[in-house]
């Protein structure tokens, strides 16, 4: 049996270029990963079956489409293994379709745990490479840590940070399609007149002030830095999210936003006292399901103890 911790994630700035002529954006993807964790613990078995269990599992596929399951069969499609035999269970607590990279995250602990189920000693390097053929946010689950996602966000470089950000996560009831924010963004930049395309939209770069924030520990110059050019087309697929970000403000967050392509919210705060208050705040707001105080950043997949 082996079990593998993988972390949320929140972008600190998630800069969206113009459409690509294959259908993706462009992207200029500073991940932070927090201290919210899927557990996937992986056992012997006839094939690839997969279980789930914790908040919103029902919402959780067990079929192949799951990126754990397609996890599983390409490590053994990689190494040649004809019959690729493994009971992947899923303990979740970040939030389905949420913004959080939950399923990316169960991806990249997926194929941490077969790699060491099956005895594999896969390079880190080539795990990488396979997370990338995954998703777009499956390598950093599997780096953590702090780090800019440049192409689709799978090109990776870690980012220099110093002590610890606090954090409130709001859920949302229900979740958010990806493709469908992003095409709710090209829409709006039509809308807007200044065309969607990559000949319209400029590549976006890594914001310098930000990066500084991050290197020098400055929770205050983070919160002023925080950027999201999904957060505009988030909030037009589900207005009640402004007053979610409201009511997490008013009630002490230094910084908010949309996470990644939401529908859940992401607050910093000054220090761990104030995301308490912060996330108790929120949770009688009425605004969110539920809210969840953290910290990071924090490693990417690593096997860890099962739970009891």
């Amino acid at each position: 049996m082996i079990t593998v911790r993988v972390p949320a994630k929140v972008n600190v700035q998630l800069g969206v270029g113009g459409l690509r002529a294959d259908g993706f954006h462009d992207l200029a993807n500073v991940f932070f990963a927090v201290g919210l964790f899927d557990e996937v613990t992986a056992t012997p078995a006839e094939g690839v079956m997969l279980s789930c269990t914790g908040p919103d599992a029902a919402a959780v596929p067990l079929d192949d489409s799951n990126l754990a399951a397609r996890a599983a069969r390409l490590l053994a499609a990689h190494h040649g293994l004809a019959e690729p035999g493994v009971h992947l269970h899923i303990a979740k607590a970040i939030p389905v379709a949420g913004g959080m990279a939950g399923g990316s995250a169960d991806g990249a602990a997926a194929l941490v745990a077969c790699d060491a189920l099956w005895g594999l000693a896969t390079p880190f390097e080539t795990l990488l490479e396979l997370a990338a053929e995954l998703g777009s946010d499956v390598p950093f689950a599997l780096l953590g840590g702090v780090a800019l996602g440049r192409g689709r966000g799978e090109i990776l470089d870690a980012l220099p940070v110093a002590g610890t950000f606090h954090w409130v996560f709001a859920v949302a009831d229900g979740g958010l399609s990806t493709p469908a924010v992003f095409r709710e963004c090209d829409r709006l930049r039509e809308e807007a007149g200044t065309g969607s395309s990559e000949a319209d939209v400029p590549t976006p770069d890594a914001d310098p002030a930000l990066l500084a924030a991050l290197a020098s520990g400055d929770p205050v110059a983070l919160a002023a830095a925080l950027t999201n050019d999904l957060q505009a087309p988030a909030l037009s697929l589900r207005p009640s999210l402004a007053d979610t970000l409201r009511a997490g403000t008013e009630a002490g967050a230094i910084g908010a936003l949309v996470s990644g392509s939401g529908p859940t919210c992401a607050f910093l705060a000054k220090d761990a006292e104030s995301a308490a208050a912060v996330a108790a705040a929120l949770r009688a707001s009425g605004t969110c399901r539920t809210a969840h105080a953290t910290h990071g950043p924090v490693p990417g997949a690593e096997v860890s103890a099962p739970r009891p």
